[in-house]
């Protein structure tokens, strides 16, 4: 039987997952509210570097609980005043038995697969098991599941790969969120309680997961002496293009996830000011738009669209984002321009397209930037924490 579920595209991969299922079920509430309700927006850096691995891991992010994604699924749903069913476990049997008991109703659900091994972003092989975003599963049709990753057009997985993929990360292996019926209980109360959460944990003392974060960032772009700073762990330069690369995705919607969301926070302050009729709270929004303006621009500089082998870059990064909107429509385009840009990435991140002088240059720049990006965070919590 043909699903009834509306694709309805979104911005930020997490929060349209869940605004997504909301709509399916009857309850139209904005992304932006959602996004309020969910505890907004976060604070991420750290740069891994493993034995095995010759190249750094770069993580970004830019949402509340980032680092914890069922916890904040679930506080999310708890505040909405929502039940759900969640399912996990470590035998595929079981596993398989639920999906396909939801994706024959055609009832769509809440799953975090591994976005390697889900296949059609087309990432490398050294990315599998890296993990991912959530996804909504709606359907299943001829052995395939219908994935809504904010795509526009049907988007499918085999069903074995889509279940491979949802057991491949062994912190929340074949998690499984089914929201049960009812009502949104007090949507404004929700909104008012996650945007309070999102102050209290980005105001917090963490380097990692609150906003000292972007600090610590800053530092670590020009530090010469510490065994995490660019200068240190890019001696060589090898990997260099490719991390710069990771920042450009992480912050803009080219990358996976929908970047940095300080313009979908701002439109959340908006849309909560009137729901909450309170003008102050309606005015921080726009604070947060000039400070989503200096990510956009920290990202040109990153991997700016001037220098012929980062345009180059960029563009197939954005034809693999296109085709993943386009669904199975798209799967042929994606899958040639991600071939490609992992090639052209890994030739890149051998032969530096810099001098020594230019990437000093490029790194003073962006710690400059981070610093500025900062400054600007914590007045704008300070300014939201006032009027809560």
């Amino acid at each position: 039987m043909e699903s009834e579920y509306r694709l309805r595209g979104g911005r930020q991969a997490d929060v349209a997952a869940v605004a997504n299922v909301l709509a399916a079920r009857g309850d139209e509430v904005s992304e932006a509210l959602v996004f309020a309700a969910s505890g907004g927006i976060g604070a991420g850096y750290i740069l891994f570097e493993f034995a095995r691995e010759v190249d750094a891991t770069l993580v970004v992010a830019f949402r509340n609980q980032w680092q914890y994604p069922r916890a904040w699924l679930e506080s999310t749903l708890d505040r909405l005043g929502l039940k759900a069913e969640i399912h996990t476990t470590g035998g595929k049997r079981g596993a398989a038995k639920r999906l396909s008991a939801a994706l024959k109703d055609n009832e769509p659900v809440i799953v975090l697969p591994d976005q390697q091994s889900l296949g059609y972003r087309h990432l490398p092989e050294k990315l599998n098991g890296h993990g991912g975003h959530f996804v909504v599963a709606y359907g299943e049709e001829d052995g395939k599941v219908l994935v809504d990753d904010r795509n526009l057009k049907p988007l499918t997985v085999d069903r074995a790969k889509f279940d491979a993929a949802r057991a491949r990360v062994g912190s929340y292996k074949n998690l499984l969120f089914s929201i049960e019926p009812g009502p949104i209980e007090d949507l404004e109360k929700a909104v008012h309680a996650g945007l309070t959460d999102c102050a209290q944990r980005l105001s917090g003392t963490s380097n990692s997961f609150a906003l000292p974060t972007w600090d610590r960032w800053a530092k670590s772009m020009t530090d010469e002496r510490g065994p995490k700073g660019w200068p240190t762990v890019f001696a060589t330069r090898r990997g260099l293009v490719g991390t710069l690369l990771t920042v450009w995705e992480g912050v803009t919607t080219a990358g996976t996830s929908g970047g940095h969301s300080r313009d979908l926070f701002a439109d959340s302050l908006a849309e909560a000011g009137t729901l909450l009729d309170n003008e102050a709270l309606a005015e921080q929004a726009e604070p947060w738009r000039a400070i989503a303006t200096q990510w956009d621009e920290l990202a040109e500089a990153a991997f700016p669209k001037h220098v012929t082998e980062f345009g180059w870059m960029r563009d197939l990064t954005a034809t693999v984002s296109n085709g993943v909107r386009g669904g199975d429509e798209g799967v042929e385009a994606a899958a040639e321009a991600g071939a490609e840009l992992w090639r052209v990435r890994a030739h890149y991140d051998a032969e530096i397209p810099f001098t020594d002088e230019q990437v000093n240059g490029i790194l003073t720049d962006l710690g400059s930037r981070l610093r500025e990006i900062h400054a600007a965070e914590v007045t704008a919590v300070k300014d939201l924490t006032e009027v809560l």
